[in-house]
């Protein structure tokens, strides 16, 4: 295992700021894993810490196949972890908004050039992410329509989705987009958890990604054949909406299988205790989304169902 500090940040009143890879296997570079970019992605730190134990311990039992290597990236935002920020901390600003990044910009745009400039040139790339809505969700992998996406690859990972996303406007800062665009194969996945260590779903992370280096033959390991990806386009999903707002009661949670005219939700008045209102499924499906907090607004998205799909 090579340790490196990719990038640093001097600081007048506190620790330099400073970005740690780890580097295993040979000089290719074959893959680039990234943890947490936002303050608040706990389970993805958590998850990418368990990626380098792992990694070390193939590295030690000669797993790595010819010359290939493979780099981790646990923390790239390690000032927001620490004061418990999701974004950075002085002007709200997202380092995942910021790429490709400049060198003589703002703080964030300054990061994410000092990353983006070690972390090319790789064949894969790996985010570990969080969902942009809080609740409770399947791991899946994501990917952004750039035409430079493989759909194929993708289903490598052995996740139950495989989920395709037409970018907007400012997703083209992310790092999976630059990625792409700067010809590596970018993946984003995501655990079921952001702020809460989940161990289970980051042990099926860990599983995904050492499934896909087996199967690309990057390292000589066995492990289960994981789920045959279904591939999903993001406007496929259909979005369920609260009618009312109240304490919200979900009877199913994500990837459960539910039948038309299901009662997932009640939405109860906390005063008088009555059900002011229910939500039910539109067709046979599966729970791809589910609100996990209990106080709710009208309006507001409780699930979203991948439709006409059984377990």
């Amino acid at each position: 295992m090579k340790e490196e500090v990719i990038f640093r940040m001097e600081s007048a009143y506190r620790e330099d700021f400073e970005v740690k890879s780890y580097h295993f296997g040979g000089p290719e570079k074959t893959m680039c894993i990234i943890g947490n970019m936002r303050g608040n992605e706990i389970q993805q730190l958590y998850i990418a810490g368990q990626m380098v134990r792992t990694l070390k311990r193939f590295e030690e039992e000669g797993r790595f196949i010819r010359r290939h290597g493979v780099t981790v990236i646990p923390c790239a935002n390690p000032y927001s972890v620490n004061v418990g920020k999701r974004f950075w901390a002085m002007d709200n600003s997202d380092i995942n908004r910021m790429y490709p990044g400049y060198n003589k910009g703002e703080t964030t745009q300054r990061i994410a050039a000092g990353i983006f400039e070690k972390i090319q040139g790789y064949r894969f790339g790996v985010q570990f992410s969080s969902f942009y809505m809080p609740g409770d969700f399947v791991s899946h992998v994501r990917m952004m329509k750039t035409d430079y996406e493989d759909t194929g690859l993708a289903q490598l990972f052995g996740m139950p989705f495989v989920v395709l996303r037409k970018p907007v406007p400012f997703d083209t800062t992310t790092l999976n987009f630059n990625w792409q665009v700067w010809d590596t194969k970018a993946f984003s996945l995501y655990s079921r958890s952001t702020e809460k260590i989940d161990k289970k779903g980051a042990d099926m992370a860990i599983a995904a990604v050492c499934r896909f280096l087996s199967r690309m033959n990057v390292l000589n390991y066995n492990v289960y054949g994981g789920y045959e990806s279904t591939v999903l386009i993001e406007e496929e999903l259909v979005s369920l909406r609260s009618t009312a707002s109240g304490l919200y009661i979900p009877h199913v949670k994500s990837f459960d299988s539910v039948e038309r005219g299901q009662v997932l939700a009640d939405i109860i008045d906390p005063l008088t205790g009555v059900t002011v209102a229910q939500t039910e499924a539109p067709e046979d499906g599966i729970v791809f989304f589910a609100k996990d907090s209990p106080l709710v607004m009208e309006n507001e998205t409780l699930f979203k169902i991948v439709n006409k799909l059984h377990k």
